[in-house]
C-alpha cells in the first residue's frame, strides 16, 4: 500500500541544523544495520515510500529532504549544494548515533553519495553503496531543455514559469513508456515540489549539475575503484541516465557490478520497486 505524502509526514520529525528544519524519517529494528537513503531532484524521501515497508523489516533505514527539498526548509539563497547535502546527512546521523552506514541512493542522491564516500570515512565508515539511475559521469549526463533553462544564466525568470503542467509533461517524459506515473502520483510529486514556495529557488536547487563537472574525478574515483561492495542499478530507458551511462560505466570498468531494469526509466524505486528491492537484497546478501 503507497504511504501518502502526508501520512510520510507523520511519521517523520526534524532536526534543526544551521537555521534550517531537515525533515527526516527512522524506523526499523534498533539493531539493524543503519541504511540511509538520499533522494533525486526535483522530488523528496517520499521517492521511497514504495521500498520503506520492506526495508525497515530488516534495516534501520533513514531517509530525509536535504535542505530547499520536500518538508524541509526552503530558504532563499540555500544552501544548496552536494557538499551540503552531505553535511545534512552526516548530521542527521550523528544526531541518531550512527556512525557506519549503507548507502541507497538515486539521481541527484548519487552524487551526495559519491561525495560521502570521497570523503574517505572521515566521519561516517561507508559500508555499501548502491546508486539508482543518475549522472555519475557527468560527460554521459543528458539533461532535459527544462533543466538547461533551469541551469542557464535566466534560469531564475524560467523558473517563474513552471507550473503544474509543464511540470507533470517534463516529469512523466523520464519514465519507461508502460510505468508512467498515476495522476495521484503525479499530484502528489508536485505537491512536495511547490511545497512553501520551493519552485522560487528550482535554478538554484539545479546547480549540482554544474557541481557534477566541477568534482567529476573526485566523485568518479570512488565509484570506479570502490572501497566498499557497490553497485550500480539502471533503468535503461531512462533518457537522462539510462543505457548510454551503464555503457560508460563498463567502458571505464569491465569489472562494474551493474543490474540493468529494461523498460524502466528514470524512476526505478516507483517504476519497479519488487525489481529494486530483489536487486537490493541480492546485492546484500553477497
Amino acid at each position: 500500500m503507497s504511504i501518502t505524502p502526508a501520512s510520510w509526514l507523520e511519521g517523520g520529525q526534524y532536526l534543526e541544523w544551521r537555521g534550517l528544519q531537515l525533515f527526516y524519517r527512522v524506523a526499523g529494528p534498533e539493531n539493524g544495520e543503519p541504511l540511509l537513503l538520499l533522494h533525486g531532484f526535483p522530488t523528496a524521501s517520499w521517492d521511497w515510500q514504495q521500498l520503506w515497508p520492506e526495508l525497515i523489516k530488516q534495516y534501520r533505514v533513514v531517509a530525509y529532504d536535504y535542505g530547499g527539498f520536500g518538508f524541509s526548509s526552503k530558504p532563499r539563497g540555500g544552501p544548496y549544494s552536494v557538499m551540503a547535502y552531505a553535511d545534512e546527512a552526516e548530521a542527521i546521523l550523528s544526531k541518531l548515533g550512527i556512525k557506519a552506514v549503507h548507502l541507497l541512493a538515486h539521481d541527484l542522491g548519487d552524487s551526495v553519495a559519491q561525495e560521502l564516500m570521497a570523503r574517505g570515512n572521515q566521519i561516517l565508515e561507508i559500508e555499501s553503496v548502491c546508486l539508482l539511475n543518475g549522472g555519475i559521469f557527468p560527460e554521459m549526463h543528458r539533461p532535459l531543455l527544462v533543466q538547461k533553462l533551469l541551469n542557464s544564466p535566466l534560469g531564475f525568470l524560467f523558473a517563474k514559469l513552471v507550473n503544474r503542467a509543464r511540470f507533470e509533461e517534463s516529469f512523466s517524459a523520464i519514465f519507461g513508456p508502460d510505468t508512467k506515473p498515476s495522476k495521484e502520483e503525479l499530484q502528489s510529486f508536485w505537491d512536495l515540489v511547490s511545497r512553501d514556495g520551493g519552485l522560487g529557488n528550482y535554478h538554484l536547487l539545479i546547480r549540482y549539475i554544474r557541481e557534477r563537472k566541477l568534482h567529476r574525478d573526485r566523485w568518479a574515483s570512488p565509484i570506479l575503484k570502490p572501497a566498499c561492495p557497490f553497485l550500480f542499478v539502471d533503468g535503461l530507458v531512462d533518457p537522462i541516465s539510462g543505457i548510454h551511462v551503464v555503457q560508460r560505466f563498463r567502458e571505464l570498468n569491465p569489472n562494474a557490478n551493474i543490474v540493468e531494469l529494461p523498460g524502466i526509466g528514470h524512476y526505478p524505486q516507483t517504476e519497479a520497486p519488487e525489481r529494486v528491492l530483489a536487486a537490493y537484497t541480492a546485492f546484500r546478501a553477497q
